[in-house]
C-alpha cells in the first residue's frame, strides 16, 4: 500500500498519507477528497444491467446446480435460523468508555478464550454475534453473558526499539464456545447505562476445510492498520512514517469507532453473500493458514477478501501449495500479498505479534538469525513478486475510476447483461492491480475488465483477471479494493462508503461473485472453465 520499494518507483511512504488512505478506503472521506492525497505509486517494471437477480438464482453458470455440503457444518441450516438485526454498534460512546480484545485470534468450536476489557462503567455485558446472512439480518446472537464487573485497565506502554504498543491487562472473563458454530464472530461489549459499545472480532475456525470454500479473515492486515495506543505499521503519534511501529500486537483493542478492525467494510458483505448462497464454507484466519501446513488440504477454494495486504512466507507457501493441488483461489480485493511479515509470540501466546520492518529491514535483528527480510514481496532481498501467485500485481493508489468491461462473454459475466465497454462508476479504487508481464505472470490468463486510470498524473490500467493451472485450479483477481464493499451498494446513500457506488455496481459485483463462488465450490475450475489467454489482444504485447 505505501510507496517505498515499489519496483523502482519513488515514494515517500509517509504515514499521514496512509492514514488518509484508510479514511478514504473505509468511507471516512468522500470521493471529492481524493485530490488531496499524494504519493501515487506503482509497479510498472518495464451499460446497463440486464437479467440476473442479485439476491437469488439457484444454479451455476450454464445451469449447473449448486453443490451441497459434503459433511460437517451446514451453512444453509445455520442461516435458516432467525437472525438478530440489532447487532450493530449504535453508540460508540466516549473514548475508552468500553473496549477490549481476545487472547486468541481464532479458536476451534468448543474451545475457550480470554477476554480483556477496559471500561469506565461499573459493569458490562458481552454478546456474541455470528456474522452471516440470516435472511438479511446479517448476524445471529449465539451467546450473551451476565453483567460482569467493569474496571479501567492500566495504561499501555511502548517498546523503545520497535515502538510496539503493549497492554498488560488483567483477564476480565473466560468465554466458552460450546455449541458455537464455525464462522466469523463479533463480540459486542455493552457498558452499563448505555455509556458505550465496541466490538471484539473472533473467528471460530474449521478443523478441516476438505470439500469446502475457505473464508480467510485477513487479521494481520487489520492489525497493521490498527493505531490503538497511537502507533500502527504506518505512523506514530506525530503522524510521521519514521515513527511507525516495526511490530504490532493483537494484545490490544482496535481503534476504529466500532472496534471491528477492517472486517465490516472488507469482509462482512462477502460472507453474507456466500452464506446466502449456501455453498459449503470453512473459516480460518491468515494466522491459521500460516501455522497449519495441512489446513487447506482438499479445500475447493480459498477466498482472500477485500484488504489482505500482509502475508507471512508460510501463508503464501501454503496457499501456493493448495493452488498447485487444484484448490481455486479468489482474490476479492487489491494490493493482496504485498507485505512480507513474520509472526512472533506476544505476552499472551504464539503468533500474536506481526513484525514488518519494511524499508528499515536492515534494523531487524532476526535477519542475522536467518529469517527472511520483512519487506515487500517484490523487493530484495529474496524478491518474489505477488503476481506469480495472483496473476495481477499491485500498481498504485489513490485512484477513483470507472470499471470498464472488456470481455463480456466470459462465464463470470453470465447473467449480468454487461456489454463490451460498459462502465461502472467509482468501482475502481482506492487501490488497484493490473496484469503486467514484466513481472512473473502465470499463463494462460484472461483479462475480463481493463479500466483506464490516472494515478497522481501517471496513466495506467486496472485489470480483472482469471488464469488456470495445469493442476486444474482457477485463480480470479478483481484488481480493485472496492469489490467487496460494492456488494452492498444500492445507490440510496446508505451504503457504498461515500464512494458514489450505485445499484448497477452492486448488481454487477454481486452476480459475478455468485457465478465465481458457485463454480469454484464445484471443484477445480480450470478443468471445467479453462482460461483463454487474451493479454496480447488487450495490451498489444506478448
Amino acid at each position: 500500500m505505501d510507496q517505498e520499494h515499489m519496483a523502482g518507483l519513488p515514494g515517500s511512504g509517509d504515514g499521514a498519507v496512509r492514514r488518509r488512505f484508510l479514511a478514504i478506503a473505509t468511507g471516512a472521506a468522500t470521493v471529492a477528497g481524493l485530490g488531496a492525497v499524494s504519493g501515487c505509486a506503482g509497479g510498472d517494471g518495464s451499460a446497463g444491467m440486464q437479467g440476473g437477480d442479485r439476491h437469488g438464482g439457484s444454479g451455476t453458470p450454464s445451469g449447473k446446480p449448486s453443490p451441497t455440503a459434503p459433511h460437517g457444518f451446514d451453512v444453509k441450516a445455520e442461516n435458516a435460523r432467525p437472525g438478530n438485526a440489532d447487532w450493530p454498534v449504535t453508540k460508540a460512546g466516549p473514548d475508552r468508555a468500553v473496549e477490549g480484545f481476545a487472547d486468541e485470534v481464532s479458536v476451534l468450536p468448543g474451545e475457550s478464550f480470554g477476554l480483556y476489557v477496559s471500561t469506565t462503567a461499573p459493569r458490562f455485558t458481552v454478546s456474541a454475534y455470528r456474522m452471516g446472512w440470516y435472511g438479511g439480518a446479517r448476524a445471529r446472537l449465539v451467546w450473551r453473558s451476565e453483567a460482569l464487573p467493569g474496571v479501567r485497565q492500566p495504561e499501555h506502554t511502548v517498546d523503545s526499539g520497535t515502538r510496539m504498543v503493549r497492554t498488560r491487562w488483567a483477564r476480565s472473563t473466560t468465554v466458552e464456545t460450546k455449541d458455537w458454530p464455525e464462522g466469523s464472530y463479533l463480540l459486542r461489549l455493552d457498558a452499563q447505562g448505555g455509556e458505550g459499545q465496541r466490538f471484539v472480532p473472533v473467528t471460530v475456525r474449521s478443523a478441516s476445510t476438505a470439500g469446502r470454500t475457505v473464508v480467510v479473515n485477513a487479521v494481520a492486515t487489520w492489525q497493521a492498520y490498527n493505531k490503538w495506543g497511537g502507533y500502527s505499521s504506518y505512523d506514530g503519534p506525530s503522524g510521521g512514517y519514521a515513527s511507525r511501529s516495526l511490530a504490532v500486537t493483537f494484545d490490544r483493542p482496535y481503534d476504529y469507532d466500532d472496534g471491528a478492525g477492517l472486517f465490516l467494510v472488507y469482509e462482512a458483505p462477502l460472507i453474507a453473500l456466500a452464506e446466502r448462497l449456501g455453498i459449503p464454507l470453512a473459516y480460518a484466519t491468515t494466522t491459521d493458514v500460516a501455522r497449519e501446513k495441512r489446513l487447506l488440504e482438499g479445500a475447493t477454494a480459498v477466498l482472500s477478501l477485500g484488504h489482505d495486504e500482509y502475508w507471512s512466507p508460510e501463508q503464501r507457501a501454503h496457499i501456493t501449495a493448495a493452488r498447485d493441488a487444484g484448490t481455486n483461489l479468489a482474490v476479492l480485493g487489491a494490493n493482496c500479498c504485498f507485505r512480507r511479515i513474520r509472526l512472533e509470540a506476544s505476552d499472551l501466546g504464539p503468533d500474536r505479534t506481526v513484525v514488518c520492518y519494511k524499508s528499515s529491514y536492515d534494523q531487524d535483528p532476526a535477519i542475522k538469525r536467518g529469517h527472511p527480510a520483512t519487506v515487500d514481496f517484490r523487493s530484495p532481498p529474496g524478491a518474489d513478486p505477488e503476481s506469480s501467485l495472483l496473476g495481477v500485481i499491485y500498481d498504485g493508489y489513490p485512484v477513483d475510476a470507472p470499471y470498464v468491461v472488456t470481455n463480456p462473454g466470459h462465464w463470470l459475466f453470465e447473467g449480468t447483461g454487461a456489454k463490451a465497454g460498459d462502465r461502472f462508476e467509482h468501482l475502481v479504487g482506492v487501490e488497484y492491480d493490473k496484469v503486467n508481464t514484466g513481472f512473473p505472470t502465470p499463463r494462460p490468463i484472461e483479462i475480463l475488465a481493463h479500466s483506464p486510470v490516472v494515478c497522481d498524473g501517471r496513466p495506467s490500467h486496472q485489470d480483472t483477471a482469471y488464469y488456470t493451472t495445469t493442476g486444474g485450479a482457477g485463480v480470479f483477481a478483481t484488481g480493485t479494493m472496492r469489490w467487496v464493499e460494492a456488494l452492498d451498494a444500492t445507490g440510496d446513500g446508505r451504503s457504498g462508503r461515500n464512494h458514489g457506488l450505485d445499484a448497477r455496481s452492486g448488481a454487477l459485483t454481486t452476480r459475478v461473485t455468485e457465478n465465481l463462488l458457485r463454480v469454484f465450490a464445484a471443484g477445480p475450475a480450470g478443468r471445467t472453465h479453462p482460461a483463454q489467454d487474451n493479454v496480447k489482444a488487450v495490451y498489444g504485447g506478448s
